[in-house]
């Protein structure tokens, strides 16, 4: 568990996250912890698993990995021992736990955009206390930073992911549009040896579906910020977020967004669930309402109120 870290998040960053429901701490991480963190995304990168996926455009691509601290040393100590769970434990003063991380990387040239999304209903788990730390080693100019939808984290809805295979679609309908996007050069590449994919899962309908926030960018009040190796994004897992495409960087966008967890999160069983649940915990048979606590070392505890002596 990690000591906590004093005088990181004043009041003034603390209330603007749970106003907005996002803050940027700006060089809150040691150049060692860039660096680690540099060496486990590049290392991830370079050897993909079955839990590796791109979406694919005609002129981009971007890279996802689901899990990657689970075959990377570098990024676990990064996760764990790194300042970033005490940041969040001053933020909703309690104990925090590791949920899950993922890694987005977007080769060099144009980048290709994040649509706008909400985390929660990808994911086997409810409750207010679960925020994303987005980090990068890499300088992300505004343009191609993330930037999120103001206050969205307070509506009170979970809206539909924007992945999975609508239900309503037979067989042969569903394949004829797979193959329309591949075509179109608009596509999800798995590989053949490749486990996941967000195409599999099935779409839960009974969700409302996500608002379209781009057709009308002046609507609604967008925050977004110019990103420095160094600096943390911390964002609420209900908040709508987004990456612009369009922009050409002449370094690759490499980003790790590690999912912690609060006390008052607790699992429930999705029927349109995206991203798998850890293997260690599938094995233990999860009930909707049970704590993430119940789970122990699948869901480490990684800082508390009263540090370890």
């Amino acid at each position: 568990m990690v000591s906590a870290t004093e005088g990181k998040v004043d009041f003034e960053k603390s209330a603007s996250f749970h106003r907005d429901g996002a803050i940027l701490l700006q060089g809150v991480l040691a150049e060692e912890w860039v660096e680690l963190l540099a060496e486990g995304l590049d290392e991830c990168y370079e050897e993909p698993d079955g839990m590796s996926s791109a979406l694919v455009s005609p002129n981009s691509e971007l890279r996802i990995d689901q899990f990657p601290a689970a075959r990377s040393e570098k990024l676990r100590k990064f996760i764990c021992e790194s300042p970033l769970p005490s940041l969040i434990g001053e933020i909703i003063n309690g104990p925090v736990r590791f949920y899950m991380d993922q890694m987005f990387y977007k080769p060099a040239g144009e980048m290709i955009p994040t649509p706008w999304h909400q985390d929660t209903s990808y994911y086997n788990v409810e409750g207010h206390d679960l925020i994303r730390a987005w980090v990068s080693p890499d300088t992300v100019p505004r343009e191609a930073s993330l930037e999120i939808v103001k206050g969205s984290h307070l509506w009170n809805v979970t809206y539909r992911p924007l992945a999975g295979r609508d239900p309503d679609l037979s067989e042969e309908e569903y394949e004829a549009r797979l193959a329309v996007a591949e075509e179109s050069g608009f596509y999800e590449r798995t590989g053949d040896d490749f486990s996941f994919s967000y195409n599999s899962a099935i779409m839960d309908k009974s969700l409302p579906e996500t608002p379209n926030i781009e057709a009308s960018r002046g609507s609604f009040d967008i925050l977004g910020w110019h990103f420095e190796p160094g600096d943390v994004i911390l964002f609420h897992g209900n908040v709508l977020h987004a990456a612009q495409g369009g922009i050409v960087l002449p370094y690759p966008r490499r980003s790790h967004a590690i999912m912690y967890a609060g006390p008052n999160i607790r699992y429930i069983k999705r029927p349109g669930q995206i991203i798998p649940d850890p293997i260690a915990l599938s094995e233990m048979n999860p009930q909707t309402g049970q704590s993430l606590a119940e789970f122990g070392d699948t869901f480490p505890l990684l800082w508390d109120i009263s540090p370890l002596d």
